[in-house]
């Protein structure tokens, strides 16, 4: 099924949730919303489910527009973060709930109620807990019930609300990775929020990233994360560092490295600012090639990778630069020491007029 957003605006009071939001989704994507606390992107999944009404704007499923209509008659399969469960029921009834309250018209026999339910339980590789109570599951086999309870009335979409922001960090990979498989299984056009960047490009086919209400960017996450659309996005999704460039056209000054900026070619002479990834960042032997010279703080060993954190002996913004063990080594250097450094790629952009804009002394 499609999903078409259309100009779509929320507001809570004085606060602007959603601002004109225009968003397509294809049959059997799996579409991720992206962005930080308050940027909007829970109150689309909700305006989505028929959970909250825009102010503006429609919501179309296939076409057809499901704006007024009720969340019931929307049939969409919605995962909570928290699971929502009912604690006084079993596993499997449960997942049966939402077939047993259907009107009895439609409601199905008992013999398919436990086919179906059985069948999902499978699904999601949890039948055997089938007579348990949610209080017995680990945290990660109570958001697998709660996303059979939301299959099981065979709902035309899937939304999940930051299905994994309560589970630990191991387990919460494990099941972005069996969510990715299932979803491969079934192709159920699913939304999931998540303010987890490594999650959105590990499971989404499309990442939609949220600022303030609007939309920054839509694409592939390879294009959202080697192609940011906004100073916003590349910050957003990892870390990056900054440095203050010079904008001659389809070449542009970065700490003393010339960057092909092709998109620039119709300016000349801009100030703008370079953003850069740091595994991009080098430490090379000397000035000659590098305008830029730091001090290192801190060395802090991750597994196979080294960050170093560091201040710009200019006084400009700090540093952090991630490099292997091997390079590390290789490197031979320590906290307190001064070195070079030279971007190798990056992404510049023109300064807006507020950032052109020098502050006036207090």
């Amino acid at each position: 099924m499609t999903i078409r957003v259309e100009n779509v605006s929320k507001r809570f009071g004085n606060f602007v949730a959603l601002d004109q939001v225009e968003l397509n989704i294809q049959p059997g994507e799996l579409v991720a919303l992206l962005g930080p606390s308050g940027s909007g992107k829970t109150t689309l999944l909700r305006v989505i489910a028929g959970l909250e009404t825009p102010d503006t704007g429609r919501i179309l499923f296939d076409d057809e527009d499901a704006t007024g209509k009720h969340v019931r008659e929307r049939e969409v399969g919605f995962v909570f973060q928290h699971y929502a469960l009912f604690r006084h029921m079993t596993v499997f009834e449960n997942v049966a709930f939402g077939l047993r309250v259907k009107p009895r018209a439609e409601r199905p026999s008992e013999a398919a109620i436990q086919e179906k339910v059985h069948g999902l339980l499978n699904l999601v590789q949890l039948d055997w807990l089938g007579d348990r109570y949610p209080h017995q599951l680990s945290g990660g086999q109570r958001q697998r019930i709660a996303l059979a309870r939301a299959l099981a009335i065979e709902p035309r979409v899937l939304l999940l609300d930051e299905p994994f922001g309560a589970l630990d960090a191991k387990v919460r990979k494990d099941l972005r990775r069996w969510l990715r498989r299932l979803h491969d299984d079934i192709h159920l056009t699913s939304v999931f929020v998540t303010h987890d960047q490594d999650e959105a490009l590990e499971v989404a086919d499309r990442i939609v990233v949220f600022n303030h209400g609007r939309v920054e960017q839509v694409g592939v996450p390879d294009e959202v994360y080697d192609h940011p659309a906004s100073p916003f996005v590349y910050q957003f999704l990892g870390n990056a560092n900054r440095f203050e460039s010079r904008i001659r056209g389809s070449v542009s000054q970065v700490a003393g490295v010339q960057f092909d900026t092709p998109e620039h070619a119709h300016l000349n002479d801009v100030q703008g600012t370079a953003y850069v990834r740091p595994h991009d960042l080098d430490i090379v032997a000397d000035g000659s090639a590098a305008a830029v010279s730091a001090r290192i703080d801190h060395i802090i060993k991750l597994g196979p990778t080294v960050r170093l954190e560091m201040a710009a002996t200019d006084g400009g913004d700090y540093l952090e630069i991630e490099v292997s063990r091997d390079r590390f080594t290789e490197l031979s250097v320590s906290v307190g020491q001064t070195v070079f450094l030279a971007p190798r790629r990056g992404k510049v952009f023109v300064n807006t007029v507020k950032e052109l804009i020098a502050p006036e002394p207090s």
